[in-house]
């Protein structure tokens, strides 16, 4: 890879840092990964200093190893893993860290491997079937944090994730007993969706979760609100993640739980976004349509499958003057549907040979790459500029507003 890097005038991910112009200059042909530690680092930062919980990284999101250590130097040591796969690659990464198995339907060899080989202890699930896999795989062992899973609305949040997973009120009050009966700390948690625009999902979720506890009258230790913390896309800009966290806040501690009971979260969008970009060439313009080389194929899936908007730019010295128009995309497949429908917004002279940076790629734009067609790239280098936006990068100003509020 390193060789690659060389032959295209690049650096490797560890050679150091460069400007986003200077690598359009060098005309990579193929696309290439900007990485932004020090984002990454910020927002590991902000979560761990902020959330009034702990924060645990959702692995899915991005599983760079990079990414992982970036994120445990900046105070992040717990890791919501799905698979057996990402077990094996925090272990392996950062032995210390503690691994939270939060997929609600696991093997039981992999339950069995993450408990007896890797140390994990904490489970989730949402049915009986799963609670008696777990005691089976870890021989009814007396030291484990199990989970369970409330399905909760995502009517508040850009994706979905109310169908797959989570019991529903009427399972509710057997499977917490059962589940108490079985931990050393009983949980609930839940996942009100992905991108979630409005600190209300929480609220409503957590009401939920009231309803619960009460119905079981269950002694629980750990309230986890799952993922869905939201980061800054065109057309999707999110109030700040402060607010969301006040009204967890208070939530969690109208709660009737443990006097010692622990809040969780599980960020996996909102911790990496920010860490990644992908520079790619324009090799044909026809019309309002782009022919770039990277797409559904490769990093922009939610581009072409569920009609994300990313936000765009130009990277061409001198900077044109054009006024900006909406385009779209189509990636390098052979396949119809490698096509981004967009808009995104360009200067109407943009041409072949062009280079456009598109950014907020880190959650999972890395993540769900694929080789189809022979396309695709390695390529990685460290750039020191801002994300194309960001939810941490005003927080100091942010922070001398909220401390001027008068309260009356």
């Amino acid at each position: 890879m390193h060789k690659h890097h060389r032959a295209l005038g690049l650096a490797s991910p560890h050679d150091g840092n460069r400007d986003v112009a200077a690598i359009a200059e060098g005309r990579p042909v193929q696309p290439v990964t900007l990485l932004r530690p020090h984002a990454a680092q910020r927002a590991a930062r902000f979560f761990s200093e902020k959330f009034p919980g702990r924060s645990i990284y959702a692995v899915k999101a991005n599983p760079s190893p990079d990414l992982i250590q970036i994120l445990w130097d900046s105070g992040i040591t717990h890791y919501d893993v799905a698979s057996i796969a990402e077990v094996r690659l925090v272990a392996e990464t950062l032995p210390e860290a503690t691994l939270c198995f939060m997929h609600p339907v696991k093997a039981e060899e992999a339950i069995a491997e993450a408990y007896h080989q890797h140390g994990a202890r904490t489970f989730s699930l949402d049915t009986m079937d799963e609670l008696e896999k777990i005691l089976r795989a870890t021989g009814n062992a007396a030291d484990l944090n199990l989970c369970v899973r409330l399905r909760v609305s995502s009517d508040h949040s850009k994706l979905s994730l109310a169908s797959k997973f989570g019991a529903e009120p009427g399972e509710t009050k057997a499977l917490l007993f059962a589940a108490r009966q079985a931990a050393d700390a009983l949980g609930i948690c839940f996942h009100v969706g992905s991108q979630a625009m409005s600190p209300a999902a929480y609220s409503e979720a957590m009401s939920r979760v009231r309803a619960a506890i009460v119905e079981a009258a269950v002694t629980v230790d750990i309230v986890d609100v799952g993922g869905g913390f939201p980061s800054s896309y065109p057309g999707m800009e999110p109030p700040p993640l402060e607010a969301y966290f006040d009204v967890i806040h208070a939530a969690f501690e109208s709660l009737p739980i443990s006097y010692s009971a622990e809040l969780w979260c599980e960020p996996g969008r909102a911790l990496c976004a920010e860490y990644a970009s992908v520079l790619v060439r324009v090799e044909k313009r026809r019309g309002d349509q782009l022919y770039i080389n990277d797409g559904a194929y490769g990093a922009l899936f939610d581009a072409a499958h569920i009609g994300w908007r990313f936000p765009v730019k130009l990277v061409r010295e001198p900077d044109s003057d054009a006024r900006d128009v909406a385009f779209s995309f189509y990636g390098p497949t052979c396949d119809d549907l490698d096509h981004m429908a967009g808009p995104f917004m360009l200067p109407a002279d943009v041409q072949a040979g062009d280079y456009i940076e598109i950014g907020m790629l880190g959650a999972y734009g890395c993540a769900m790459r694929t080789g189809f067609n022979g396309f695709g790239s390695d390529l990685r280098v460290v750039v020191e500029d801002e994300p194309m936006t960001s939810l941490y990068a005003d927080v100091p100003a942010r922070e001398v507003a909220r401390s001027n509020v008068v309260k009356l």
